[in-house]
């Protein structure tokens, strides 16, 4: 019975998936099982004969170089003394070849010892790996959120005792129209190439983050102040500025930076990258590409902007909104050939809100997209109860235009109002027909079979008018204000003018010139051959009844107002 028993504990030990030994109590290494030797890469020849001591193997070990450098003797005379304490141990040890090692001992009665060993490489890998994906982007390798945050938090602790950093929130410009037009694996590209430039611009002690899409931020240890943040600044938007080369494409993005000092615009860390949050959108607005430090006036800018925000939302269902209606002439025979619609908002608090504040909140925010709707229905609904069959013209958006539900907004538009087709003008800028040009000239052609009028509005501003009259049939080309305004100072307007009402002519497009003030400008643009005018010479924006009472009166070119 005894010896069934002695068989399977060597059993047990010879199948253990660790390495087990056993000291005793002169410290003698009475039993070490194959995984052992193999775990520990102990040759097989130190265990013929009498068995090892454990110094021997201390300083087998020592002599390799399993204890790193140093004195062999005292390596070994510095374990000699902790295994005679005998005390519990567990510890982890990393051998040269990388092979990690987690160390298990107990002492037993009677004086010895009993040790395993688990070979946890693998393990630690992959937890090494968890640790990393979970602290680091996918995609570009750099430290997220999370990680930035963590780094951000030391360095503010660090601070609190004297110094200076910066943080640098950055994005880039233009980098949907990358991912709308070549493709988002073109854009990862991109993306790589970006944090790669990022990184060989920074030092040692500085440290970047992706956060996400094309956001990216800095952490900048400084030492003079506002001239370190900006000197890198300048640099990204440089380095970032150049071209990029990708699958035989030359492509082209900026960067907007926004900076914010710590500890003058804060100690910690959502504050911080708030504010330089706040400093990046001022960098957006005033121009992209460029940089832009906090200023606290930012901030009551930005709650300002909320503020509104929020009132916007509430505007529509609150019925605050309203359409004006601007007449256009048709010159030849002196009546009103149609109305541009403008939307206006009644605040009740504000008073009248000027669209130029809250048509780019609205655009910003996705709201054109159900208001620009509301102004199609209200529109159509106006237009079919005046007492004329003449044209009422509604502006589209470039965010309103890339909305799938576009034309279908305008059929029910139309058919709840019964408006005939031909009587809707919907007026869009070049703006929109940037970025993908097939899908966009799809989108147009979709509309002209409903029936309706495409113009172009504001010709002449862009860079690619004239490309566009040659890809879609427009029925009117609408010559931008800018040029009228100043028609008689300057002789490049006039020539603008002259090209544009040839143009229109030759190709049997109507040209309608906007924002006709004076008699004068009236004047030359008859002169030059345009077929329509409208402005503040025959009548300002109107409500919808006064609009009425324009049509009736049949004399809005004498209508000065």
């Amino acid at each position: 019975m005894r010896s069934d028993q002695n068989y399977l504990l060597q059993a047990i030990l010879d199948n253990f998936p660790g390495g087990i030994s056993v000291m005793d109590c002169d410290l003698r290494i009475i039993f070490a099982n194959p995984a052992a030797r193999r775990v520990l890469d102990l040759p097989d020849s130190m265990f013929v004969g009498d068995p090892p001591f454990l110094e021997e193997i201390f300083r087998f070990n020592a002599r390799r170089g399993e204890y790193g450098p140093g004195d062999v003797e005292q390596q070994v005379s510095a374990r000699i003394e902790l295994a005679k304490a005998r005390k519990p141990h567990v510890f982890e040890r990393q051998r040269p070849d990388g092979i990690t090692i987690e160390v298990r001992g107990a002492p037993v009665e009677g004086g010895g010892f009993v040790t395993t060993y688990i070979d946890v490489t693998e393990r630690r890998r992959n937890e090494a790996r968890i640790e990393h994906m979970a602290h680091h982007d996918a995609l570009t390798e750099l430290p997220n959120r999370v990680l930035f945050h963590k780094r951000l938090g030391e360095e503010l602790a660090r601070i609190a005792r004297g110094g200076n950093l910066a943080v640098l929130c950055l994005d880039l410009d233009h980098f949907k129209n990358v991912n709308d037009t070549l493709g988002h694996p073109v854009g990862d590209v991109l993306l790589k190439m970006v944090a790669e430039r990022l990184s060989n611009c920074l030092r040692d002690t500085d440290v970047v983050a992706r956060f996400g899409g094309d956001e990216f931020a800095v952490i900048m240890p400084i030492i003079d102040g506002d001239r370190d943040a900006e000197g890198l600044a300048r640099k990204l938007i440089d380095v970032l500025g150049s071209p990029y080369e990708i699958q035989g494409q030359e492509i082209i993005v900026g960067a907007s930076i926004g900076i914010a000092i710590a500890p003058r615009d804060g100690d910690a860390t959502e504050g911080l990258l708030r504010n330089s949050d706040i400093a990046l959108y001022r960098a957006k607005v005033d121009g992209r590409g460029r940089f832009s430090f906090f200023e606290p006036e930012m901030d009551r800018r930005i709650q300002a902007r909320r503020t509104l925000e929020l009132e916007l939302r509430k505007a529509l269902s609150n019925g605050e909104f309203e359409l004006y209606y601007q007449p256009v002439v048709n010159l030849r025979s002196g009546d009103v050939s149609g109305f541009e619609a403008l939307l206006r908002w009644h605040n009740p608090e504000r008073g009248m809100v000027s669209p130029a504040e809250f048509i780019p909140l609205a655009e910003e925010t996705g709201l054109i997209i159900p208001l620009g709707e509301w102004v199609l229905r209200k529109a159509c609904a106006e237009a079919i109860t005046w007492p004329l069959p003449i044209k009422v013209a509604v502006n589209l958006s470039p965010v309103q235009f890339k909305s799938r539900n576009l034309v279908q907004a305008v059929l029910t538009a139309l058919a709840y109002s019964r408006l005939p087709p031909g009587r809707l003008e919907l007026e869009i800028t070049e703006t929109v027909l940037l970025g993908d040009t097939d899908a966009n000239l799809a989108t147009l052609h979709q509309l002209r079979e409903l029936g309706v009028h495409i113009s172009m509005d504001d010709f002449g501003t862009g860079y690619s008018s004239l490309s566009y009259l040659r890809s879609f049939p427009f029925d009117k080309i609408k010559i931008d204000q800018s040029f009228v305004r100043e028609l008689t100072e300057r002789p490049d307007c006039m020539a603008i003018v002259r090209a544009v009402a040839g143009l229109g002519t030759s190709l049997g497009i109507t040209t309608t010139a906007e924002g006709v003030e004076t008699q004068e400008q009236f004047d030359r643009l008859c002169a030059e051959g345009c077929t329509e005018m409208q402005g503040y010479l025959f009548s300002p924006p109107r409500p919808a009844s006064e609009a009425v009472m324009l049509m009736l009166r049949n004399s809005v070119m004498v209508d000065v107002a």
